[in-house]
């Protein structure tokens, strides 16, 4: 009988790669059997319970104050957002506080040898690994395993489909001008061009074989991760977690996700309504989204799969609220004031309610914004600030108790949106577009009408919505290097805060194709020679007022 495999939550920066990242066993004296943990529920509820805590883990990766970025899944929330183009500090003087920047201007090291390459991936694959022990500790084609210990494994499932999903979309190359990425690209047998994404560890993945573990083709991990959801969705049909693990509408949204990443549209669109029905969720309404005291803050109907912070797993620095609030009288957002882009925010229409949880640059004479502040806090803070993500009851003085909040991983809006572009594609502009404009009116804006015709144009519309309603989230990040709409910071009235944000991207921005640390590929020799280039100042800054930089390839 095997004994449990175990990973340390805690990787130092001293640790290997994934070549130390696969087992660990526990000590004779404590070990217990995966056939005894199959059938303790118990055992396994507690391990199931360590997915939402460790995506909220302050510190994950180093397990100490090494760098402010090393947030567990919300720095994913808040690098995507960074990557796009739609946030800045609201001045030059917090530019220097923004440990952020660099995926929004690449202009210091983005390359291998990158925090940007080293924390997004080691976060990754310790969610990765923590799924793995859960699938390894359940006993799936033994009749005597109860339907809860089969729920929990598709759970885990789940889970680790979305860690690969997320993973593929980061570090898969995406063709563009300004770097050469043409060793990690491919052409499969259906003539379309794709990158290598990376390997895949698994719950039998040994650390021999890690030594020699390639990045796979966009079609292995596809399959790798239908594969999962068939298994997730399987064991979860008479299991309902609690939303802080992925539930089968949870499945069924990252199997949305995926096959609108593979440009599978009839499938995306069929499984973004199955999660839409499975779900009952009722998109948010505008209290939810505008309250001072728990707007961002508490899970509600809209929340499929959701995460929180307590008191005891959170630090001042290291938490959401305290980079994304701008209420929030701690941490870095009180020295950034993170802001939206004016030309994103210029796009929000006056009576889309959404536009109330940024400053305009009228303040009161706009708008009488609702606060935990006071009217001088609203009248001296920079134009756009954002009040979208709120302090847990309006506290904005004790990072204990307003940093204590709950936070969307997945919410149902994002369904809509995935259903509209891929009926547009796969069935007719008019029907996506219809579904598009049904959402808005009926939850957003009720002066809402798009009339285009067109497929791009409607698809770059739909995008513009995602990156509104999921500012501060980076749910939008996928569909735009999917769609490569380019990318426009440098523009007359910017307020990007100083020239480095001021950067014109043909299609993507080059640094949205990640690299993979190069303490990877020391350790995994399979890897060397297949790194997707470095995109460290490949264009010069600013570029020009409103015109895309030259590129080279």
């Amino acid at each position: 009988m095997k004994r449990i495999k175990i990973f340390s939550l805690l990787l130092a920066a001293t640790a290997t790669g994934l070549t130390s990242c696969i087992e660990e066993t526990l000590p004779q004296s404590s070990t217990v059997t995966t056939d005894q943990l199959s059938q303790s529920t118990t055992g396994l509820e507690a391990m199931a319970s360590g997915i939402p805590t460790q995506m909220a883990q302050g510190y994950l990766v180093y397990g100490e104050q090494t760098h402010e970025t090393d947030m567990a899944y919300p720095q994913f929330m808040i690098a995507q957002t960074e990557l796009l183009g739609d946030m800045y500090p609201g001045s030059s003087d917090g530019v220097g506080y923004d440990w952020y920047q660099n995926y929004n201007t690449f202009a210091s090291t983005f390359g291998e040898t990158s925090y940007m390459a080293y924390l997004p991936w080691f976060t990754l694959y310790q969610f990765v690994k923590s799924a793995n022990d859960i699938i390894s500790s359940v006993d799936t084609e033994s009749e005597s395993t109860s339907e809860t210990a089969l729920g929990i494994a598709g759970a885990a499932y789940a889970a680790r489909a979305f860690h690969y999903y997320t993973l593929m979309y980061l570090f898969e190359p995406v063709r563009n001008v300004y770097t050469d990425c043409s060793s990690v690209l491919y052409t499969n047998d259906d003539g379309e061009e794709w990158g290598y994404t990376v390997p895949i560890v698994t719950e039998s993945t040994t650390g021999e074989d890690s030594k020699n573990n390639p990045r796979v083709t966009h079609d292995e991990l596809v399959e790798f991760i239908m594969s999962d959801l068939d298994k997730a969705e399987q064991y979860l049909a008479n299991y309902t977690p609690a939303k802080t693990l992925p539930g089968l509408a949870a499945a069924y949204a990252i199997r949305a996700k995926v096959y609108l990443w593979d440009k599978q549209y009839a499938l995306a669109a069929e499984y973004a309504r199955m999660a839409i029905n499975a779900s009952g969720a009722t998109p948010m309404s505008e209290e939810e989204w505008t309250s001072e005291t728990s707007g961002f803050t508490t899970a509600c109907s809209s929340w499929i799969w959701y995460s929180s912070y307590s008191a005891e797993n959170m630090g001042n620095l290291c938490n959401l609220t305290g980079w994304l609030s701008g209420e929030a009288d701690w941490g870095y957002s009180s020295l950034t004031q993170p802001c939206i882009d004016r030309s994103l925010y210029d796009e929000i229409a006056a009576t889309d309610f959404r536009k109330n949880v940024f400053l305009n640059p009228d303040k009161y004479d706009y708008y009488n914004y609702s606060t935990c502040r006071d009217e001088d806090f609203i009248n001296d803070a920079p134009s756009y600030l954002s009040l979208k993500f709120r302090c847990k009851d309006g506290n904005y003085t004790t990072y204990s108790v307003g940093g204590a909040i709950e936070f969307p991983i997945i919410r149902v809006e994002e369904m809509y949106f995935i259903e509209a572009e891929a009926v547009a594609r796969s069935q007719s502009v008019d029907a996506g577009r219809a579904l598009l404009n049904s959402f808005m009116q009926t939850y957003r804006d009720p002066s809402y009408n798009c009339v285009t015709s067109d497929l791009n144009t409607l698809a770059k519309e739909i995008l513009t919505q995602m990156r509104i309603e999921f500012w501060g989230e980076g749910t939008a990040f996928p569909s735009a290097k999917r769609i490569q709409p380019g990318v426009i910071q440098n523009y007359t009235g910017t307020n990007a805060p100083s020239d480095i944000f001021k950067r014109n991207c043909q299609g993507i921005k080059p640094n949205w194709n990640l690299c993979i640390p190069i303490y990877e590929i020391e350790n995994n020799p399979a890897l060397d020679g297949y790194n997707n280039p470095d995109p460290t100042n490949c264009i010069s800054y600013p570029s020009p007022e409103n015109e895309y930089s030259a590129g080279n390839y």
